[in-house]
């Protein structure tokens, strides 16, 4: 059982195979992610991680940890605040923030920082919670 105020953190550091990986398997073949001569030249000056595999350090967070197995997306809202570079630390952050009296339905407030407490990524996440 969740209460409000429950939360639950990831951090990852994400290297070059996690990027080339995501790439090869969702097609997102920018060059701001792959090729190191084009991202120098951009106004970012590196390559870049995929922000949706940032994001999916939020989802591994809620189908694993709070509220766990068997919880299934409704919806997400993700607001990339920051670009992430290859071989930074990521730590997502998840905090029930409602749960709805009449479904079992819970409402998350979803955060990415990097070590420096810059937000890369916000948002909420609403889940259908897993049936005890």
């Amino acid at each position: 059982m969740i209460s409000v105020g429950d939360s639950a953190t990831l951090t990852k550091t994400f290297r070059d195979e996690d990027v080339r990986t995501f790439a090869e398997l969702s097609g997102d073949n920018n060059p701001i992610h792959l090729d190191d001569e084009y991202a120098a030249g951009t106004r970012f000056g590196r390559r870049l991680v995929h922000g949706i595999l940032t994001s999916g350090l939020i989802s591994a967070i809620l189908g694993t940890q709070l509220p766990g197995p068997g919880s299934i997306y409704i919806k997400q809202t993700i607001n990339f605040r920051a670009p992430v570079y290859i071989g930074e630390a990521i730590t997502a952050t998840v905090t029930a923030k409602k749960i709805r009296d009449d479904k079992p339905i819970a409402t998350f407030e979803t955060v990415c920082k990097k070590k420096d407490g810059t937000v890369v990524i916000d948002g909420e996440a609403v889940l259908l919670l897993p049936s005890e």
